[in-house]
């Protein structure tokens, strides 16, 4: 076991591969996207072919009854920050596969990672894990292909499942929406594929420095990864004349170790996560989306009255080198871009995040950890933000932010859909104070809860994923 992770420990720091150089990634994934052809036209909902509004449930559905459909939901809670809530959201109860295909080459580990091409891209081409597929998808029920290496995620022997877990999706725009992440070490021989590269953990970490170029499911599954870095400190070099990026790289790596010193004890924070759950008392029910009092139906789509959140529009797609090349369906269109962002600080010397405890109408069990930061922007009544710590994130100076990138969300499902993902670190002078719904955690505790399903949501997994380490 300690070879592999000193594999994973090199993996990390190799922020160029052998394997491939960025240059030649960079050169793969634009010419790919000069490649392929995508269209997207809005459509009318009498004109789409196997999707259809259910009179009687009052939702779209898919002809076979698969892959996902529009319903609605209201509800209310005890929470003064939520209260109320109607609004249409997506039902894909089915579990997909997000995997990543390992293996090690010269005491290095190397990812299988594909160049996806999804409809809601905004470029097109993105980095994504060595397989992506719903259930739908990978069962064929839309008639086209299996996906592409498939066969080596369906019969894994035990000891080469390095990660395996159950994780959500957007709460608020799922409802119970899991997929399984797994990481799967092979030693097999895999054709050449001009879909697929190998790359490091450190160069996957690098892209994900560059606006919508690691797509959401990739980041996502190697979050799911963890190494102690502090057992392998002969591995790390450490200088005095380290730069700014590389210091907080040495820190991060610092707090991901078990011996780290947390402020509070992980029995602690369950038992404050477990109080908040218990305490919230949660009525929802599913809704008619033609009876939602925020929203207006009609042939043309979903559209949200105060052009808040989003609007779900029905549109024909083409798009090349797919299991399917042409179809039709709904597509979920944001309004506005929001930010993602965890807040920072040094604690008795280990540097500590910032965790929120959030609630969204869809989640699986009402809270799940989130940034410190997760909201639409602007969010303003007035001169008070809506978001607590909002107003210090986007003050921070360019010498406190440690990231500021624009990432998009799934592509499958959503339009053009990117975000403000933003990590700051702030000194000794900001205050250790955090109020009902924030905790203090050291990163090996944030990631100790995300190694059990519906705890980390996914927005807080992606900045975890984008975290250098040295």
């Amino acid at each position: 076991m300690r070879n592999f992770e000193e594999a994973v420990v090199r993996s990390a720091l190799a922020s160029d591969g052998e394997l491939c150089r960025n240059s030649e990634v960079a050169k793969w994934i634009e010419r790919r996207t000069d490649e392929v052809s995508v269209r997207i036209e809005g459509m009318k909902l009498s004109e789409m072919t196997d999707w259809s509004f259910d009179p009687t449930t009052g939702s779209i559905r898919h002809k076979t009854g698969r892959f996902f459909s529009i319903e609605g939901t209201t509800g209310k809670c005890n929470l003064d920050h939520v209260e109320r809530w109607n609004q249409p959201i997506i039902n894909q109860p089915e579990i997909g596969f997000l995997g990543c295909l390992v293996k090690i080459v010269g005491g290095v580990l190397y990812f299988l990672v594909q160049s996806k091409i999804e409809p809601g891209n905004i470029n097109v081409v993105q980095l994504s894990p060595t397989l992506q597929a719903t259930r739908s998808n990978y069962t064929r029920q839309h008639g086209g292909r299996s996906p592409k290496l498939l066969e080596f995620f369906t019969a894994v022997p035990e000891p080469n499942i390095l990660y395996d877990q159950l994780q959500s999706e957007q709460g608020s725009r799922f409802l119970r929406k899991r997929n399984r992440n797994f990481i799967v070490f092979t030693d097999r021989d895999i054709a050449p594929d001009d879909d697929f590269r190998w790359l490091t953990l450190g160069q996957i970490k690098n892209f994900c420095r560059a606006d919508n170029t690691v797509n959401m499911d990739l980041r996502t599954v190697i979050a799911g990864l963890r190494v102690d870095f502090c057992q392998h400190g002969e591995l790390i070099g450490k200088s005095s004349s380290a730069s700014v990026r590389e210091q907080f790289a040495i820190a991060v790596g610092e707090s991901f170790s078990a011996a780290s010193r947390g402020l509070h004890s992980f029995v602690e924070l369950q038992s404050w996560l477990t109080a908040l759950k218990s305490h919230t008392e949660v009525f929802s029910e599913r809704a008619r989306i033609d009876d939602l009092s925020d929203w207006d139906f009609s042939e043309l789509g979903l559209v949200n009255r105060n052009a808040r959140e989003f609007d779900i529009d029905w549109v024909r797609v083409s798009i090349s080198n797919r299991e399917v090349s042409a179809w039709h369906q709904p597509i979920l269109r944001p309004n506005r871009k929001s930010v993602f962002a965890f807040v920072t600080r040094k604690i008795n010397g280990v540097l500590h995040v910032l965790v929120q405890a959030k609630f969204e109408c869809g989640n699986f069990d009402t809270y799940e950890l989130a940034p410190t930061v997760q909201c639409y922007l602007p969010e303003y009544r007035g001169s008070r933000p809506l978001a607590p710590f909002l107003d210090e994130v986007l003050s921070a100076k360019d010498s406190e932010i440690r990231l500021d990138v624009m990432q998009s969300e799934e592509g499958g499902r959503f339009f053009r859909d990117e975000n403000r993902n933003m990590i700051v670190e702030f000194g000794d002078g900001f205050s250790t104070a955090e109020g009902r719904r924030f905790r203090w955690m050291t990163l090996y505790q944030l990631h100790e809860f995300s190694r059990f399903s519906n705890n980390v949501n996914i927005q807080a997994r992606s900045l975890l994923a984008m975290l250098e380490i040295a």
